[in-house]
C-alpha cells in the first residue's frame, strides 16, 4: 500500500519509492534542478503550497514595517517591532521542535497554519479599521512569529518522511529555491500592489494564500511519531535533550556552527545602506541599495535552478565546507569592489554558495538525526537561521562604524574562510560525512 496517499491517519508516512528514481540522461538536464522529489505526491503537495505562501508571507513582511513607519515616522520603531517578533519565534521554535517529535506532524502543521492565517486576517482587520496602534501590530507580530516557530520545525522534519534519503538534497534545493524566489518577488509585488489596492489588502492576500497551504497540508498522509515517541511530553526536558543530542553528534554540531560562522561573520546587509550612500553613490543611492539587497537572493535562486550540478553529490560534509568557504571569499570580493555591477556579481556568487550550504546542511540534519529527534533539530535550525543574520547586523554595524564599511565586509569574509577551515581541520567528522 502507498501510504504517501493515505490521509486517514491510519499509517505513518513512508517515502513513496514506487516512482522511478531516474537520473538525467545528459545535456542540459544534468545541470538543471533535480525534480525527482516532485514525483512523490505528498512532497509535491507540500512544495506546491510553498510556492504560493513564499510570496504571500513576504507581502506581510513588507506591510508590517511599512504600516509601523507610517504611524510613527521612526525607523527605530520598525527595529523594535523586529525584535518583538524574534523572542517568541526563538522560544516557540525550540519548544515546537520538541512538540513535533511527540505528535502527528500533519496535525501540528494544520493547527499552526490556521493560526498564521487567522493572524493575517487580524492584521487586515486592524488596518481596515484604521486602529493605527503600534502595540496592536507588535502583539500580532509576536503571535504570528510564535505560530511560525511552532510550524517550521514540523514542516522541515516532515520532508524526510516524504522522500527517500538519496533525494533529500534535491528536496531541500526545491524548497530553498522557492523561498528565495519569494524573497525577491514578494517585496517587488508588494511595492507594485500598495499604490493600486492599498496596504491592508496585502494582509488579506497573504491570508488567502495560507488557505492553499491549509488545503495542501490536510491532504498529506498522517505523520505520527515513530516508535514510542508519542508517550513523551514536550517540555523543557525534551528541549534540553535535543541540545544534548547535538553535543554528542559532532556532524550535527558542525552543521550548525558552519551556518553561524557564515552568517554572523559574513552577512553584510547592515552595511548596505552606507555602502549605497558612499561607495556606490555615483550609480544612484536608490538603485544601488536595491541592487545590493537583491544580489544574494538572486544568486540563491540561480543556484537552485541549476542545482542539478551539485545536489547529487554524496560527500555532504565537504560540500558544506566548500560552500561556506566560497561564501566568505565572495563576501570579501564584494567588499573590495568599487563597481556596483562587479559587487552584484560577488553577491550573487555568495547567494549560490549559500544555496549549496542550505541544501547540504538541511540534508545532514534530516539524515544524520533519528526521526524522534528531527523536530528538535529543525527547531534549533530555525533559531540559527533567524538569529544569525540579526547578530550579524549588530556586529557589522559596529565594525562598520569603527573601521569603515568596506574594511568590515572584507574582514568578515576573510574571517569566515579562516574559521571554517580551522573547524574543518580540527574536527574530521564533517569532512568524512557522506549522504
Amino acid at each position: 500500500m502507498d501510504t504517501s496517499e493515505s490521509t486517514d491517519g491510519s499509517a505513518a508516512a513512508r517515502p513513496d519509492t514506487s516512482a522511478p528514481a531516474a537520473r538525467p540522461s545528459g545535456g542540459w538536464r544534468r545541470w538543471a534542478m533535480d525534480t525527482r522529489p516532485l514525483r512523490r505526491p505528498a512532497y509535491r503537495r507540500l512544495w506546491s503550497s510553498t510556492i504560493v505562501t513564499a510570496v504571500g508571507s513576504q507581502l506581510t513582511a513588507v506591510a508590517v514595517p511599512k504600516q509601523i513607519y507610517d504611524i510613527t515616522h521612526s525607523s527605530a520603531w520598525v527595529g523594535y517591532a523586529s525584535l518583538a517578533g524574534l523572542l517568541p519565534m526563538v522560544v516557540f521554535a525550540l519548544w515546537g521542535g520538541a512538540v513535533a517529535d511527540t505528535v502527528d506532524r500533519r496535525r501540528l502543521l494544520l493547527v499552526t497554519n490556521i493560526g498564521i492565517a487567522v493572524t493575517s486576517l487580524l492584521f487586515w482587520a486592524q488596518a481596515v479599521a484604521g486602529m493605527d496602534s503600534v502595540v496592536v501590530l507588535m502583539v500580532l507580530l509576536a503571535v504570528q512569529q510564535a505560530f511560525f516557530g511552532l510550524n517550521s520545525p514540523a514542516r522541515n522534519a516532515s520532508i524526510a518522511r516524504l522522500v527517500p534519503a538519496e533525494e533529500l538534497p534535491a528536496a531541500n534545493a526545491l524548497g530553498s529555491t522557492v523561498m528565495q524566489t519569494g524573497l525577491v518577488a514578494g517585496p517587488l509585488l508588494a511595492g507594485a500592489l500598495i499604490p493600486v489596492v492599498g496596504l491592508p489588502e496585502l494582509y488579506l492576500i497573504d491570508a488567502v494564500a495560507l488557505c492553499v497551504t491549509v488545503w495542501a497540508v490536510a491532504r498529506l498522509p498522517a505523520l505520527p511519531p515513530l516508535g514510542k515517541a508519542s508517550a513523551r511530553r514536550a517540555g523543557l526536558r525534551e528541549v534540553v535533550a535535543g541540545f544534548r543530542y547535538i553535543s554528542l553528534h559532532k556532524v550535527l554540531l558542525l552543521s550548525f556552527l558552519a551556518d553561524i560562522v557564515a552568517m554572523v561573520f559574513g552577512m553584510p546587509r547592515a552595511l548596505f545602506p552606507q555602502l549605497a550612500a558612499e561607495t556606490y553613490a555615483p550609480y544612484g543611492e536608490g538603485l544601488a541599495l536595491g541592487v545590493l539587497f537583491a544580489g544574494i537572493p538572486v544568486g540563491a535562486v540561480l543556484g537552485g535552478l541549476f542545482s542539478g550540478t551539485f545536489s547529487r553529490a554524496r560527500r555532504h560534509g565537504w560540500m558544506v565546507i566548500a560552500a561556506v568557504v566560497g561564501w566568505g571569499v565572495a563576501v570579501a570580493g564584494f567588499g573590495l569592489s568599487r563597481n556596483l555591477w562587479i559587487a552584484l556579481a560577488f553577491l550573487a556568487a555568495a547567494g549560490v554558495a549559500d544555496m549549496v550550504s542550505m541544501v547540504f546542511r538541511g540534508a545532514i540534519l534530516l539524515s544524520a538525526a533519528t526521526d524522534e529527534m528531527r523536530g528538535r533539530m529543525q527547531g534549533v535550525f530555525t533559531v540559527v537561521v533567524a538569529g544569525g543574520p540579526r547578530l550579524a547586523d549588530v556586529l557589522h554595524g559596529t565594525a562598520g562604524s569603527a573601521f569603515g564599511p568596506r574594511a568590515a565586509v572584507v574582514g568578515g569574509g576573510l574571517l569566515v574562510v579562516a574559521v571554517m577551515l580551522a573547524l574543518a581541520a580540527a574536527v574530521p567528522a564533517l569532512r568524512r560525512y557522506r549522504g
